[in-house]
């Protein structure tokens, strides 16, 4: 299991990375040493197979809102495809208009991430989709509910089998499965930083490489770094100096809640950093909603530095550079509602 960052290994790879680049060509190497570009295909999924009849369901079962108890609510309430992946709120809205307790993280490109969640209890997309399912706060359903309301819209039957060939394709786990191979779709490759990891020099203007050998020199690629510009490991929020009550809750202490070890106190897996000029609010509370607030709180709370405007400005403009093509779905057709069809219920 991956360990968050104490603070002494948090300083010792800050100031592994501290040399300034020595000429541009050095940037892009440096660069290179530290991030990979997105493939243009999404990897395989331990044990769970791509087809287009899975990808299909997969992409039905997504936006299917009857997979909640109120038939109000489907994935993309939370994760919207068209707007970063995200719902743009603060905390999203669930079952009888509860608000969750941390902000909806992206699902473009979470299938790079070590875990999912803000505190990891997922191990992979197949663990996170049945999650918010059966959540009170969320989708408010059951496992067996799940399969009984599929069951309960024919339409359903032909596309199970189609994407699960075999006996009584409609399960839970089924449904799970189909969902985390849709979602490892929804990736957003080509974005100028991938160009430029790729050796183009020109994808990225002046200033944005030199937020770039900032985002490197100040330490922040001790965490964001990787194909996904983060997403790899967990670290404490408040490494040098803890945010405010506001920003950094004081009730939810992240990872421990998982893991009850007292050293994963207000630990929380480090965001990845792809398309997060279009992803506000910023944090697991979603209190900051300025880009350019959050990279330098980061600054103060995670590497004790002042960062100046013309940094925070750099740096700023370097993260518009992880913005890459967004996935273009169509809406599915979904099987229609039968007189039989469970109910939802308030």
């Amino acid at each position: 299991m991956m360990r968050p960052l104490t603070l002494a290994s948090f300083l010792v790879v800050i100031g592994t990375l501290a040399s300034p680049a020595r000429s541009q060509s050095d940037l892009m190497k440096q660069a290179q040493g530290l991030f990979k570009p997105l493939p243009a295909q999404p990897p395989a999924l331990p044990d769970n197979p791509a087809s287009p009849a899975k990808v299909a369901l997969g992409k039905m079962l997504y936006f299917d809102p009857r997979l909640s108890e109120s038939h109000a609510i489907s994935c993309n309430s939370c994760h919207m495809i068209g707007m970063g992946g995200v719902d743009l709120q603060e905390t999203s809205l669930g079952h009888r208009w509860q608000h969750g307790g941390r902000n909806a993280p992206t699902v473009y490109n979470a299938v790079f991430d070590v875990a999912q969640f803000w505190d990891g209890r997922a191990k992979d997309l197949e663990q996170q989709a049945g999650g918010p399912l059966v959540n009170p706060v969320e989708m408010d359903t059951t496992t067996g509910h799940v399969v009984e309301q599929l069951k309960g819209i024919p339409g359903y039957a032909a596309v199970f089998a189609k994407a699960f060939p075999g006996t009584d394709p409609i399960t839970f786990e089924n449904v799970r499965r189909a969902i985390a191979v849709f979602e490892a779709t929804l990736m957003t490759p080509n974005a100028p930083f991938d160009r430029y990891l790729r050796g183009d020099e020109q994808a990225l203007d002046g200033r944005q490489k030199q937020g770039l050998a900032l985002f490197i020199g100040k330490g922040c690629a001790a965490c964001h770094s990787g194909i996904n510009a983060g997403g790899q490991r967990y670290a404490p929020f408040g490494v040098v100096e803890r945010p405010g009550a506001d920003i950094l809750p004081p009730g939810d202490k992240g990872r421990f809640a998982v893991t009850k070890t007292v050293s994963d106190e207000y630990v929380f897996r480090v965001p990845s950093l792809r398309n997060v000029a279009l992803t506000p609010p910023y944090f697991h509370s979603g209190k900051v909603w300025d880009l350019r607030q959050a990279v330098a709180i980061m600054g103060n709370s995670q590497l004790g530095a002042r960062l100046t405007d013309a940094e925070v400005d750099q740096i700023s403009a370097f993260l518009g550079t992880l913005t890459g093509d967004q996935p273009r779905v169509t809406l599915p057709s979904l099987p229609p509602s039968v007189a039989t069809t469970p109910r939802p219920k308030p």
